[in-house]
């Protein structure tokens, strides 16, 4: 098992914020040093126990995405290497696994894109037949395609709260219906062209989230993670048809396999509460996970 990075510790640059997976390090005014940490978090909680290499795996997808589908939509990287504004000391913890980008005025949605229906997703729908106050055909099933990709997004919440599905009026409420409309649009054409690109890998990616920022001059930037198991559902296509045919969630590259381990582990008798402190994860379970990071990266650059 290689060598993990469970939290980031330079202390050549001011620590701005520590998120789920990402410690942000502010390098002078104008950019930040996103440095991908090998924690897990599920039920947003994160996990005792680092996957071994996550971080280099969201890293190295993110930077293969950001120049695949920087023809539609600028991006936050600013082309510089991390190593270069840290301490020789600190290169091993930067090295593989960070990003050096520009500072960005953040949008506070969060931009998600179904193009089948799953998670959260797949709830409202049974409820009402629409997600996110998108109508949607009755006689939809678990994980089935929808007739077009739609634009789903949520509310930004506190660290260690549940992001908030919100409707497209709720967004124009917060950016304005110009910028609104800008996002929505840019969402829906990357997810196109992404789930493009991974089905001629294999790969189903079912929904995913996109974050974006305001540069100096009010240009939208694509920011943060793009298209990473942490960020997007992906399923591998050989075990979609049967899963679909049984109404069962199909098999994924993500963290769905400690989420199904912890649903099922039991503490002093009863299932986990869903809050701090996490249960340990066993060996079992972070290999597995690990691997599944390590085969869509494969997957993908093959």
């Amino acid at each position: 098992m290689t060598s993990a990075l469970h939290t980031s510790a330079l202390t050549s640059l001011p620590l701005l914020a520590r998120g789920k997976v990402r410690d942000n390090y502010a390098v002078g005014t104008d950019r930040i040093l996103m440095v991908a940490s090998d924690r897990l978090s599920a039920f947003d909680v994160i996990m005792g126990e680092p996957i071994p290499g996550k971080g280099e795996l969201l890293t190295q997808m993110a930077l293969f995405w950001f120049d695949k589908l920087g023809h539609i939509c600028p991006n936050h990287l600013t082309g510089e290497a991390p190593e270069s504004v840290v301490t020789e000391a600190e290169i091993p913890q930067v090295t593989q696994r960070s990003m050096l980008v520009k500072r960005l005025k953040p949008i506070p949605v969060e931009a998600v894109v179904r193009g089948y229906l799953a998670g959260s997703g797949w709830k409202e729908y049974q409820e009402s037949q629409a997600v996110c106050g998108v109508k949607l055909p009755p006689g939809l099933k678990n994980a089935g395609k929808l007739p077009e990709a739609i634009f789903t997004p949520a509310a930004k919440a506190a660290m260690g709260e549940h992001d908030e599905n919100i409707s497209f009026e709720q967004v124009v409420g917060i950016v304005g219906p110009e910028l609104a409309a800008q996002i929505r649009d840019l969402s829906i054409a990357i997810y196109k062209e992404a789930a493009a690109i991974a089905l001629a890998k294999g790969m189903i990616i079912a929904d995913t989230k996109f974050e974006f920022g305001l540069d100096e001059n009010g240009t939208l930037v694509l920011m943060d993670e793009v298209l990473t198991p942490d960020s997007s559902r992906y399923w591998p296509v050989e075990g979609y048809e049967a899963a679909y045919a049984a109404g069962a969630n199909p098999p994924s590259y993500d963290k769905q396999f400690v989420r199904d381990w912890l649903e099922e582990v039991r503490i002093n008798g009863k299932p986990w509460d869903k809050t701090p402190p996490a249960p340990r994860l066993p060996r079992e379970v972070i290999e597995k996970t690990a691997a599944k990071y390590r085969e869509a990266l494969q997957r993908l650059k093959a």
